[in-house]
């Protein structure tokens, strides 16, 4: 990876240390993620995970180096933001998050939705691959399907729950 760089900028009275944009290690990461050989063969583990209408088929691959890819592309590069790290939280968790690779194939719904069920079909995958991390799956809560969807509109009214405003006369 590249070294942080750093630059003193002169202020007023005092010096303000600004760390320089991280573009150099974007291009290396986007870079390696094109380039790395990621091993999506021979056997796996599958699992389902699904969040209010999103569905995530997981495939875990044992003997590998940490890769999720989503889509076709990495974790990092598919879930924008905190999606990412939300997606490896199960893999912290259980300390596997560098001797396995996960393929994932996440189906309508939104981007958040998509992160909670891969982070869903992750953490049942793992349980199948070792059983023995279910008390730490199970009390983080990541084996609990999100049971919460979208309420209906219901006729009459402009929303599920909003009503037109009311008039006497």
């Amino acid at each position: 990876m590249a070294e942080r760089k750093a630059k003193v900028v002169p202020s007023s009275d005092t010096e303000v240390l600004i760390e320089e944009s991280f573009e150099a290690e974007r291009e290396e990461d986007k870079d390696w993620a094109k380039n790395e050989v990621a091993d999506f063969s021979g056997k796996y583990i599958s699992a389902v995970g699904r969040r209010k209408q999103a569905t995530a088929r997981v495939r875990l691959y044992e003997h590998g180096k940490g890769i999720i890819m989503v889509n076709g592309l990495r974790a990092a590069q598919y879930f924008s933001g905190e999606g990412a790290s939300i997606v490896a939280q199960p893999l912290k968790a259980t300390g596997h998050h560098r001797d396995l690779n996960f393929s994932v194939i996440a189906r309508s719904g939104g981007k958040q939705g998509q992160v909670g069920a891969v982070r869903l079909g992750i953490a049942r995958a793992l349980f199948i691959f070792d059983p023995e991390t279910k008390d730490v799956l199970k009390t983080s809560g990541f084996l609990t399907r999100d049971p919460r969807q979208v309420e209906r509109k219901k006729p009459g009214l402009r929303k599920a729950r909003k009503a037109p405003q009311w008039s006497k006369r």
